[in-house]
């Protein structure tokens, strides 16, 4: 059951051409950073905050097809926590974001 209480929605600037990840069953996944803009009150100026995004199936291919660097999205989704092993075999935690729906603007 999906929970009903983790909810995100950002909208920002893609930071590259999403890496897609075509499936043998013809499933696929797009990964990619958006930028959002953070204004620190101290400076008054703005400082890019990054989120790892991803999505599956249609979704992932209209990021195929839309998305590209500085493309400005609307994104809404989840927040998922997952472990994996880096490249030294040392378990790394990361936080991103799983799209549910995406608007190009």
């Amino acid at each position: 059951m999906q929970s009903v209480n983790n909810h995100v929605t950002l909208i920002g600037n893609m930071a590259s051409p999403a890496e897609i990840t075509n499936f043998e069953n013809g499933g696929k996944v797009a990964r990619f950073n958006l930028a959002t803009n953070k204004y620190t009150t101290k400076s008054n100026k703005q400082q890019a905050e990054w989120h790892r995004v991803f999505a599956w199936g249609n979704i992932a291919g209209f990021i195929e097809n839309y998305g590209d660097k500085g493309k400005q999205l609307a994104i809404h989704g989840r927040l998922v926590n997952r472990t994996y092993l880096n490249k030294q075999g040392k378990p790394r935690k990361v936080t991103e974001i799983e799209v549910k729906h995406v608007i190009g603007l």
